[in-house]
C-alpha cells in the first residue's frame, strides 16, 4: 500500500492507496511543521492499512529536518517498508509537472517557486516572506488591497463596501496587522472580498499586477520561458483567470493549476 501526505502548518491532506492503485480513503488532519511542532497528527488508518510505503511532503521539511520527520513517521506507523520525506515545494513540483521539466509555484497564504528537472528541484528563488517578498501570495494580496483602499487608489465606494462587509475600520486593520499575531493570515483572509469584487476594473487590474510581479520577480530569474509554469494553492486556483492573463502578458506558458497537490501526487506515485 501507499500512504501519501501533503502537509502545511494549517492542515495535512492524506491519501491511502491500495495495492492495485485505487484510492482507498482520503483524510485530513491537523497541520504539521517540524520547525514549530514535535509530533505529526496521524489519520485513523484502522484495518485498511496493511503496511507499505509512505511519501510525506511538508512545510518546514528541509534537508535538515527530513530525517527526524522520517524517524517519527516510521516509529508511529506500523509496518512501514519505505518512507520518504520531502519539502512541500517538491510536492508541488511533482503534482503539477509529474516527471516532466517545468516551473512549479505555490500561491496560498504564502508563495514559493522552483525550477524542476522532472525529478528534483534544480533552482529556487527565495520567497523571503510577506514582509520582504511573497509576491503572488494571499498575504501580499491583502496588503496591496489595504494600501490601495486607504491611499485612495481604489474607488471610495469600494472602501465603504470593504468596511461594511468585513466589519473593519482602518484602526481595526492597524490593530490586526501591527499588534496581533499571525498578521499574514489576517491579510490573506481578505482575499474573498477581492474575489467578490473583481468586476471593479481597478481592483482586477491590481490583482493582475500582483501576479505579474510574482512572475517577474520569482519565475523570470529561472531563464526558462519555454517551460510551462504550474501552480498549486487556493490563491492560484480561485484566481485562475487572472493568473492566466498575467502569464500571457509576461510571456509564460501556463501549466496545470491545482487547488491542492494531493491529486497530482496521487498520479505521480500511482
Amino acid at each position: 500500500m501507499i500512504l501519501i501526505a501533503d502537509s502545511g502548518s494549517t492542515k495535512t491532506d492524506w491519501a491511502l492507496v491500495g495495492e492495485e492503485g485505487q484510492t482507498v480513503r482520503r483524510m485530513t488532519t491537523e497541520g504539521f511543521n517540524p520547525i514549530m511542532m514535535d509530533v505529526p497528527s496521524l489519520p485513523e488508518l484502522g484495518d485498511e492499512w496493511s503496511g507499505g510505503k509512505v511519501f510525506f511532503y511538508g512545510a518546514g521539511c528541509t534537508p535538515e529536518q527530513a530525517p527526524r520527520v522520517r524517524d517519527l513517521l516510521v516509529g508511529l506507523l506500523p509496518d512501514v517498508t519505505h518512507c520518504e520525506v520531502h519539502s512541500d515545494l517538491l510536492g508541488a513540483a511533482r503534482a503539477v509537472c509529474g516527471q516532466e521539466r517545468g516551473i512549479a509555484c505555490i500561491l496560498g497564504t504564502g508563495a514559493n517557486s522552483c525550477l524542476y528537472d522532472g525529478e528534483r528541484i534544480v533552482q529556487h528563488t527565495p520567497a523571503l516572506g510577506y514582509i520582504l517578498g511573497d509576491e503572488g501570495s494571499g498575504a501580499v494580496l491583502g496588503r496591496r488591497l489595504l494600501n490601495a483602499l486607504y491611499k485612495g487608489r481604489l474607488p471610495q465606494h469600494l472602501r465603504e463596501a470593504f468596511e461594511q462587509e468585513m466589519s473593519l475600520t482602518m484602526n481595526d486593520v492597524i490593530e490586526r496587522v501591527y499588534r496581533q499575531p499571525m498578521a499574514n493570515r489576517f491579510l490573506a483572509s481578505l482575499s474573498p472580498f477581492v474575489a467578490r469584487h473583481l468586476d471593479e476594473p481597478e481592483l482586477r487590474s491590481l490583482v493582475i499586477d500582483h501576479f505579474r510581479e510574482f512572475l517577474r520577480y520569482n519565475v523570470a530569474p529561472y531563464n526558462a520561458p519555454q517551460l510551462p509554469v504550474g501552480f498549486v494553492g487556493s490563491i492560484a486556483f480561485h484566481y485562475q483567470a487572472e493568473v492566466r492573463e498575467a502569464a500571457c502578458m509576461e510571456g509564460f506558458t501556463l501549466g496545470n493549476i491545482l487547488k491542492s497537490p494531493i491529486e497530482g501526487l496521487l498520479k505521480h506515485h500511482c
